[in-house]
């Protein structure tokens, strides 16, 4: 089969599976399980396969694989949708693939369980059928429809049909961020990211319109190939700012990467979307959604940094987007050290760790942000997945402690007579880590695979594959901006911090709760994608090694650098390698580590967070999140609904609108009443009278006639006339 047609069927497996459940499997959670998994295990089969193709082929870089077919007629012009698989693409497809069906495979465990299954949360859905969740098939629907506009988004040769998998990938996100409907913080929090991802949207979408009016194309090998037409861009001036139309066009799509992948200010969706399943979490924040921002500032870097070469100082395009980045970093790590969630924990580390690949592609490190983009994709699907497991965990834990209570003390399970797996559900939530602490003795098997995605995370150095794709930004960034380097140092740093507490609160110390007493480890299928995530989170470091880095560089071919840079026509020459980046990165990394292990190693129950007794007010600005939610609803979100209800609803809406349609009645029934008047009355009526008198009389004489009376009065005539006649003629001479 050729590769290009291959190419063509790996997003369809997914779409095939979404339709076939919807329509037919839903009822049967098996049957849509299989379908599911069937399709996504395709998709894998494909995209590998593909991967070894594009891997094996010569110049890829400079001779994709690409194949295109007309789409959308616009009068003399024709617009084409297609597939490229370049060395970007390529490498990308490989960690989605892979990241997507060990979630796939884990959600077969998983949707049996989790918070659904507490009726409380699930107001007005039926109840479980053997201990299934209802929305089973449902869910597995949406995962695929996920999976496809993540592929889609990935095979594009253009932006239109990026705009198409990115936006279905918004749709899927908005489905399953509240796929528990039932609870009110999970309608709340998938409204939230539906319209803050579309503010970056709006933009984007000028991005695209102002770019095909000026080339013409939405091609990728027409637009970042050309460099006629990238000079072009660079060469005219937008009118804004002084920018030039290449360096407006690149901020209008780094908005949509703003939106997409979280970053400072619109940052404020992607933790509330904790509230969907676990499975979901990690495929947001790590095989899709967050990923397509950066794949797309990837895919467009020859755009953002036209006109630039290393060495010299950055444009203005550059600087705002290491700036975004670089903050981003710092600013989510910040909020992160001070949150208890397990998975929030994660969320804001997502934040950050995206915000390090933005700021790399600002400061113009392309393959750098490349390499951490795939790492953090395996090492974040590890960390979600993992903390899935260690919340089934607390929750059959809790649900067995409330049976040992409610049977210690019959009919006193909870409120209004409650027993059983809900009693106590109120006082002890799973998600909080204070509630846990000792379960690596309880879960062994996620402990450790959580360990090494920690690790990966806080980028401990050697073994991990994170610490080879953060060493490279953080090099990166100490040849070309010193500013850039100090805060990503820093965001590292407190990177390892809040690892080591999040590891420390959970499996260290002696549990603090009676779920975590009670809590056992997560079945074979969702430990096994555990596993092999772990596998990656170590060797696909090993890819990147810098060939100057000490002892070991030159080993190992650094591979990575060698394939990606081949996305690029022109790219950037290799970062030299640097001792200071390097011991950086070890004090932040081993420092943060030995801190947060010291401090969280051994947390009593009912002990208070001992950030929060050092930190004092700091520790409450950095838990509530600086704030920033509690500001928008007092600036955005509460002026909106007041200027809604006040001018929208009582003056736009009750005054003008329906005044509008108010008056037009009016004119209308005024119309019809002199219409009624003058036409109706006097002329329309006044005729039909006179033409029903006619009729009337002329009836009433027909009628006479039928009736014989005028032949009496013709018959008595003639009679008389006959007399008269007779008379006349006898009577007179």
């Amino acid at each position: 089969m050729p590769t290009t047609l291959l190419i063509w069927l790996i997003p369809l497996p997914p779409l095939l599976a979404f339709g076939l459940i919807v329509l037919w499997a839903n009822r049967s959670p098996r049957v849509s399980t299989a379908v599911a998994v069937g399709g996504m295990a395709l998709s894998w089969v494909f995209g590998l396969v593909v991967f070894a193709a594009a891997v094996g082929a010569e110049h890829l870089g400079a001779e994709p694989f690409a194949s295109s077919i007309p789409w959308l007629p616009l009068g003399t012009e024709v617009l084409r949708i297609g597939i490229l698989v370049d060395p970007l693409s390529a490498i990308t497809l490989f960690f989605v693939v892979w990241t997507c069906l060990a979630i796939f495979v884990y959600s077969i465990g998983y949707s049996n369980f989790g918070k659904a299954r507490d009726p409380q949360d699930r107001p007005g859905l039926p109840p479980h059928a053997g201990g299934v969740e209802p929305l089973y098939g449902r869910f597995f629907a949406f995962l695929s429809l996920f999976a496809f506009g993540m592929l889609t988004l990935v095979l594009s040769d253009n932006l239109l049909l990026l705009f198409i998998g990115w936006e279905i990938m918004g749709l899927c996100s908005y489905l399953l961020i509240g796929f528990w409907f039932g609870k009110e913080s999970a309608r709340k929090a998938m409204v939230k990211a539906f319209i803050t991802t579309r503010v970056g949207d709006v933009f984007m979408l000028l991005g695209i319109a102002a770019l095909y009016s000026f080339t013409g194309t939405l091609s990728f090998h027409e637009i970042l190939r050309s460099p006629d037409t990238l000079n072009a861009l660079a060469a005219a001036p937008s009118g804004v700012l002084g920018l030039s139309l290449a360096g407006l066009i690149g901020l209008l799509l780094f908005a949509g990467t703003v939106g997409k992948s979280a970053q400072f200010p619109l940052h404020v969706w992607l933790p509330d979307a904790m509230e969907g399943p676990t499975p979901v979490s990690a495929m947001i924040h790590a095989a899709a959604m967050v990923s397509a921002g950066i794949y797309l500032i990837l895919r467009f870097f020859p755009l953002l940094t036209v006109g630039w070469h290393p060495g010299e100082p950055l444009t203005t395009t550059m600087l705002v987007i290491s700036a975004v980045g670089a903050f981003t970093a710092l600013f989510a790590s910040t909020i992160a050290v001070a949150q208890n969630d397990i998975k929030r924990v994660l969320a804001y580390s997502t934040i950050s760790q995206l915000g390090y690949m933005v700021a790399a592609v600002g400061i113009g490190a392309f393959v750098a942000a490349a390499f951490h983009l795939v790492t953090h994709a395996f090492f974040k699907a590890l960390l979600f997945l993992g903390s899935g497991s260690v919340i089934h965990g607390m929750e059959h834990g809790l649900a067995a402690s409330s049976k040992n209570a409610a049977q210690a003390m019959p009919g006193q399970g909870g409120p209004a007579g409650q027993s059983g797996a809900h009693a106590g559900h109120d006082h002890v939530d799973p998600q909080d880590m204070l509630n846990m602490g000792g379960l690596r003795r309880k879960m062994p098997w996620t402990f450790w695979t959580f360990l090494i995605g920690g690790l990966a995370l806080a980028g401990f150095p050697i073994v991990t594959a994170g610490f080879w794709s953060k060493d490279e930004i953080l090099s990166a960034a100490f040849g070309t901006h010193t500013l850039v380097f100090v805060l990503l140092a820093l965001a590292a740093l407190l990177t390892a911090l809040y690892t080591a507490r999040q590891i420390g609160m959970t499996f260290f110390g002696s549990p603090r709760s009676p779920a975590a007493e009670h809590a056992h480890e997560s079945r074979p299928v969702m430990l096994a994608p555990l596993v092999l995530l772990s596998v990656f989170s170590i060797a696909a470091g090993w890819a990147g090694i810098h060939h100057e880095f000490p002892v070991i560089g030159g080993w190992i071919p650094n591979w990575f650098e060698e394939f990606v840079a081949g996305a690029l026509a022109a790219h950037p020459e290799a970062t030299a390698f640097a001792l200071p980046p390097l011991l950086t990165s070890l004090v932040v990394s081993l420092g943060g580590l030995t801190l947060g292990f010291l401090i969280y190693r051994r947390l009593p129950r009912g002990a208070v967070d001992p950030l929060a007794r050092w930190l004092g007010p700091v520790h409450t600005l950095l838990r509530n999140k600086y704030y920033v939610d509690e500001l928008y609803a007092a600036v955005v979100v509460r002026p909106a609904y007041w200027f809604g209800e006040t001018f929208v609803y009582a003056w736009t809406d009750r005054k003008v609108i329906d005044g509008v349609l108010h008056g037009a009645a009016r004119l209308v029934l005024a119309v019809g009443a002199w219409l009624r008047h003058w036409i109706d009355l006097l002329i329309v009526n006044g005729f039909g009278d006179l033409v029903g008198g006619a009729t009337k009389g002329a009836g009433r004489m027909f009628r006479v006639i039928q009736s014989g009376r005028v032949q009496a009065y013709l018959a008595a005539g003639l009679l008389f006339a006959g007399l008269m006649l007779s008379y006349m003629l006898l009577v007179r001479p």
